[in-house]
This record gives C-alpha cells, structure tokens and sequence, in this order.
C-alpha cells in the first residue's frame, strides 16, 4: 500500500511540473554609439557616425542579434570595445552615403574577409540608386559593388588570395547581401530577422537619405541619421523630420544627429547656412521627442563636439560647448526623459538593469 501510495504521489509530481511554464530568458536590447562625432572634422579620437542595436536576452547577454546603422571611421575599433569582431554582424543599414558615415565599411567588410571568407555573408540595407535635382546619382549598390577596388588596384587582394585560397576571390564585396528599397513618406519594413523588425522611412538631408526604426519584444529605436525639415530653410515650424516623427510615434529611444542653435549662420560662427540648416537643432529634437512621446533622446554626430574650440574650419561663438549646454537646449524643447548627450559608447539597455 506505501508503495502504491508512493507510486501515485510521484505521478501527481511529474505532472504538475509537465504543467508548470518552462522560465524562459527575458528579452533586453541595448542601443551603443559607436561614434558620435558631428561630420567630416576630427576631433580628440572620435570615431565616426555609427549606431549599434543588439537584441536578444538575459541568457546571450542581449546579443543574438547584431545590427550596426552607418559606419564612420573607426567603427570596427569601438566594435572591439565591445567584443563585438565583425564576423558577428548580422546586417548594417545606411542612413546615406557621407563618407563620414561610411568611412568604416570597407575596414569591417575586409576585415571579415581576411578572416571569415566562408561566411555567412552580411546583409547590407540602404535606399535605392537616388536621382538628385542637382544632376547626379547617389548610390549605395555601386559603393558596395567597388567597396575593395582600391585593394584590388593595389594587388593586396591576389596577394592575400596566394597565402590562403579559401578566401572569396572577388575581395569583401563577395561577402555582402545587398538589400535596397525605394524610401517613400511612410515606414516599411526592409528586414527582419527574428522577433526583430526594422522598418525605413524617407527624410531629408542629401539624395537617397532615409531613417530607421528598430522594433523588438524588449523596446524600440529609431535612427534619424542626419535627417532635417523638408523646407530647408527659414521661416518653418521646426527644423526636425516630419517623417522621422511620424517614424518615431511610440518609440522608446530615439537616437538622432544634432546641431546646438549657436552655430546658426546669424550667430556668426561663419558656417555655410546649408550646412546649418540641413540638421536639427537640439532644441527641436527635443520638443519632437515630446511629442513622440520617447522615453530616452540620445544626441549624437554632435555639431560641435563637446569641448572643441572649431567646428572643422568654422569657430564656436562664446567658445566650446559643455554636455549641459547640450542638456539645456533639448530641455528648452520640452523634453523632460532622458536625454544622453552623446559620447563614444554610451549605452542605454531595455529594460534597464
């Protein structure tokens, strides 16, 4: 009778741990500057234009997924302060194609070649060939497609080629996926990978130039690149997207370049007014954060960058800038969440920790 009565008790057991939910790992994200100096200039080892948002969970340390949004110069050496090596790069999206935006591309392109020729390829996702007004095309296919010509004119793609064969032949361009899409007034969703879905939108800054948004179970981001108003120039309402606002509807983070009012072309810093107009000033960024109701602003591609004394050839009137100056002008714009005035590595997590 024990023996029954254990029996029945040790079944009673098995099902109700059958019955149980199985804990699984929260889902987390984590938004990383990988560069955030303001244009072309250099200043103090900062490393160009760059977004890394990685998604996964507690267990992978939110890292099963990896994608980087442009790649200025030195995005491959901030991505080892991450111990993020370019093999693990699921996708990269370009905002447009400055070079200060896209410097870095060829170094992670042949740097996974060296050393992961057999792949997987990289999806590379950026706006189609773009017919500007001015007469000429912008385009992202043909700066993939002659990524390596100068390492292919120099010979350094045969010679590596003669010390290991298993190396694609055709250089880094070999091991890029490229995914294009005509950028229209509303989102649409240009890849997914997962529970990870990344839509685009069409914004103004230079032929070809579009956002992105990045949403997942843990949260959502949305990258404005250098994104600016339509109406390039006074009088308008404000010097924000009006598509990246729309884009930005519910976001959690929204991660954005920016220019301080104080290099307006009336405030004499002698900075050509196109230059000026075609950013978004922090104090609209943060009223159109407001208004999209986002619970973190993070201020990068920074015109000035903190402590400079010029702005490439143009001077700072009243001298450098601190991250409060910064701080204050997205707060005169009614932003009360958190605001990150962009530095190199500078993170925000979801949830946070």
């Amino acid at each position: 009778m024990k023996w029954l009565t254990f029996v029945l008790a040790l079944v009673a057991g098995t099902v109700l741990l059958a019955a149980a939910p199985v804990a699984q790992a929260a889902p987390c994200m984590i938004v990383t500057l990988t560069g955030t100096m303001g244009g072309p200039p250099e200043f103090n080892g900062l490393a160009g234009p760059g977004t890394l948002v990685r998604y996964g969970d507690d267990a992978n340390n939110c890292s099963a997924v990896k994608m980087q949004f442009d790649a200025g110069r030195g995005t491959v050496m901030r991505l080892s302060q991450l111990n993020v090596p370019p093999a693990q790069v699921n996708a990269v999206f370009f905002t447009h194609m400055h070079s200060d935006h896209t410097d870095g591309f060829a170094d992670l392109m042949q740097l996974r070649w060296h050393f992961n020729s057999k792949g997987p390829k990289v999806d590379v996702v950026c706006s189609a060939d773009t017919a500007s007004i001015l007469g000429f095309t912008i385009s992202c296919q043909k700066f993939v497609a002659h990524l390596a010509d100068a390492y292919i004119h120099s010979g350094e793609i045969a010679q590596r080629l003669s010390e290991d064969k298993s190396r694609l032949a055709g250089g880094p361009a070999d091991l890029i996926h490229l995914v294009t899409f005509e950028a229209t007034n509303e989102p649409q969703v240009v890849w997914t990978s997962g529970d990870v879905k990344v839509s685009a939108i069409r914004s103004t800054h230079m032929a070809g130039h579009a956002s992105y948004r990045v949403d997942t179970p843990a949260g959502s981001v949305v990258i404005g690149g250098d994104a600016g108003n339509d109406t390039l120039a006074p009088p308008r309402t404000s010097s924000t997207s009006d598509e990246v606002e729309k884009l930005a509807q519910g976001a959690d983070i929204i991660v954005h370049s920016t220019i301080h009012p104080i290099m307006a072309p009336d405030k004499g810093s002698g900075m050509f007014p196109q230059g000026y107009y075609r950013q978004s000033a922090a104090s609209d960024l943060g009223a159109m954060a407001k208004r999209a109701g986002a619970k973190h602003l993070m201020l990068t591609h920074l015109i000035p960058p903190v402590g400079a004394e010029r702005q490439g050839p143009w001077k700072i009137p009243g001298g450098a800038l601190t991250e409060a100056d910064y701080r204050t002008a997205a707060q005169e714009g009614g932003f009360t969440g958190n605001i990150i005035v962009g530095t190199d590595l500078a993170s925000v997590r979801l949830p946070a920790k």
